[in-house]
């Protein structure tokens, strides 16, 4: 259902992503793990629009998303690592103009739906330049899941965060995944890796898969 080929990137004479592919089904979680510049947060800027590539392919559910923005907006849902928040607004008014379009009624999220889930409704009222960094950082997996993307890519969502948002984000992500959506992530965290299905190793550019259950000092020789 998403097939990623021979994506590139560079800038000058240095050489970000060589000839990244993959593919992945419905219903999978598939981390991408590596040492911090190695190109990780580069392919997810790509994929999700922010980036344009140097050379490669992106199709999801038979679409050419490098070619068709207007389908990458329907099917793609983006966390990037930095807050993509309007600092001046309240929860309640972000959440406002990422659902106008939804088919989604807010307030019925906010009772009983993703947004209940993700544990918005105790912060609703509160400024994002007043919120903690996991408030912001659940507010904006509200937000990019407001129109009911069936992919979902999220770049180091729980990093820096404490328990509870972290595990607010895992029984979020686990719900995802059982209505069939497709999950991509970055991630050094071991909780996150161990609810993945299937691990992928970004080192100098280059994307590999490690065998399955890789963690702990096995995963640090692999990255490094």
């Amino acid at each position: 259902m998403l097939q990623v080929s021979g994506i590139a990137k560079s800038y000058g004479k240095k050489t970000v992503l060589r000839d990244v592919t993959f593919s992945a089904k419905q219903g999978e979680c598939i981390a991408i793990a590596g040492k911090n510049g190695c190109g990780k947060s580069t392919l997810l800027s790509i994929l999700a629009g922010t980036l344009k590539p140097g050379a490669g392919q992106f199709y999801a559910f038979g679409q050419d998303i490098f070619q068709k923005p207007k389908e990458r907006e329907r099917l793609i849902g983006y966390v990037p690592q930095e807050n993509p928040l309007i600092p001046e607004l309240t929860a309640k008014d972000n959440l406002r103009l990422w659902y106008c379009n939804s088919r989604y009624d807010m307030k019925e999220e906010l009772a009983n739906g993703v947004l209940a889930m993700l544990g918005i409704p105790e912060f609703l009222n509160v400024r994002v330049c007043a919120m903690s960094g996991g408030m912001k950082k659940r507010l904006s997996i509200g937000c990019a899941v407001a129109n009911d993307p069936p992919v979902l890519i999220l770049d180091e969502p729980s990093a820096a965060l404490d328990l509870v948002c972290k595990e607010a984000i895992r029984k979020y992500l686990l719900t995802y995944r059982e209505r069939r959506g497709i999950v991509l992530i970055t991630t050094h965290d071991e909780d996150e890796l161990r609810l993945c299905d299937r691990l992928l190793v970004m080192k100098d550019g280059v994307l590999t898969e490690a065998k399955p259950g890789v963690h702990g000092d096995e995963l640090l020789a692999l990255i490094r």
